[in-house]
């Protein structure tokens, strides 16, 4: 049992990534990579192993061995303790009512259904963090703010366009306190939302659950639903209004760069963004963003490489032209081979003379000689219908042309 004054993070990774399409057919999302040699996980992991937070669990759900492989028991974090420290949760069942076992529905769905070990283990704080966004962050003055002001929940804010704003839950405040929120609103009111980084006073966070798994189980009766479902969805659906009508609820703007990079043009800008130098996560002093590194040698770069504005990480053999561009470990680029404005992941390879242009090619990829992937699109933002997001292991044959916007399931032959 942990002392009543502890803090828990709990890192929500367990969702089936589905906005991210053939990139998360065989990998859990929290586990995609980013900038090279990094996970999307590392970011939640990190900022919370350095702000002090040494008890944190990781909700699993989808693809779970490929987190497990990755995780390593929380040792890369400094997360493995022989008591406390790091925790996998999973769907189980037998454990409670139907409302509280398997694949959750929803991220608050899933708070509800951890409420009995959150019971059991007694913190007086939980922080919880998603696991596709992009930041760093020092959460130990988000805990004191939250703390010292008697708050049921403080939120973590970012500011966004109007046209990012309608992805995520816009924030509505009164100085520093929130009065309400816009779920994904077609027209936004404001462009603060918040970054899915949360502090919940314990006790208030399991009432609200409770009252809200009791009023949605009358509903689901009235309408003869039967199903495991709770109805407590996301967040900020029942979760945030229920918790902004029973106490005090704090925003805290972030300080630093966040992206929720879990969409296909998020994921490609946020790339873009980085080889802007517009995210500081990987500058900040005595606070590194801890990772899994290949053991790989350095990159290697031939006699007739063209590299520009472009992060090419170990492993790689670059004998084409690169661009505008990120390279995970061990990618091949052949002579005549330019690649523009692009993610590729490990271990691809795209033969000479193929052109790939605003795409994401997945592990394993091949690129045969002369293909053609993806279209110019200039300077301006990438939008989904621009992107061609290329399946893990699949293999494009010399001169196909693949068009924007197209989709390849891993293992394709094309």
């Amino acid at each position: 049992m942990a002392p009543r004054d502890s803090v828990l993070g709990i890192v929500q990774a367990g969702g089936k990534g589905s906005r991210m399409d053939v990139l998360t057919r065989e990998r859990a999302k929290p586990v995609l990579p980013f900038a090279g040699t990094y996970k999307l996980i590392d970011f939640a992991l990190s900022s919370l192993a350095n702000s002090g937070v040494v008890d944190v669990w990781v909700s699993v759900q989808y693809q779970v061995s490929s987190l497990d492989r990755y995780l390593s028991g929380g040792r890369p974090w400094d997360l493995d303790r022989n008591r406390g420290g790091f925790r996998r949760v999973v769907p189980e069942s037998g454990s409670g009512p139907a409302t509280e076992e398997g694949f959750a529905h929803g991220n608050a769905d899933l708070l509800l259904r951890m409420r009995a070990d959150l019971e059991r283990w007694a913190p007086d704080t939980v922080v919880v963090s998603s696991a596709d966004h992009v930041f760093a962050m020092d959460l130990r003055p988000v805990i004191e703010a939250h703390r010292r002001a008697g708050a049921v929940c403080t939120l973590v804010t970012a500011e966004v366009t109007k046209a990012e704003a309608a992805h995520n839950v816009v924030v509505l405040q009164d100085g520093n306190r929130v009065r309400g929120v816009e779920v994904k609103p077609a027209s936004p009111s404001a462009t603060t939302v918040a970054t899915e980084l949360f502090v919940y006073d314990r006790d208030a966070l399991l009432r609200s659950v409770d009252e809200l798994r009791s009023e949605q189980s009358r509903v689901k009766a009235a309408e003869g639903d039967d199903s495991d479902d709770s109805g407590l969805g996301d967040f900020g659906e029942h979760l945030l209004p229920r918790l902004i009508e029973s106490g005090p609820v704090l925003a805290v703007p972030i300080d630093g760069y966040w992206r929720d990079v879990g969409r296909p043009d998020a994921y490609l800008l946020g790339h873009r963004e980085l080889l802007d130098g517009k995210i500081d996560a990987f500058s900040r002093p005595n606070w590194p963003v801890m990772s899994h590194w290949p053991d790989l040698p350095p990159a290697r770069f031939g006699r007739t490489a063209q590299v520009r504005d472009a992060l090419v990480s170990s492993g790689c053999d670059i004998r084409g032209e690169v661009s505008d561009s990120v390279l995970s470990p061990g990618v091949v680029i052949e002579p005549g081979a330019v690649v523009r404005g692009s993610v590729l992941l490990d271990g691809a390879v795209v033969e000479a003379g193929a052109v790939i242009e605003n795409a994401v090619l997945d592990s394993g990829v091949r690129v045969g000689e002369k293909a053609v992937i993806g279209a110019d699109i200039g300077r301006r933002c990438p939008r989904d219908q621009d992107i061609v997001l290329v399946g893990m292991d699949t293999s494009i044959g010399d001169g196909v042309v693949i068009e924007p916007g197209s989709r390849l399931e891993p293992g394709t032959r094309a």
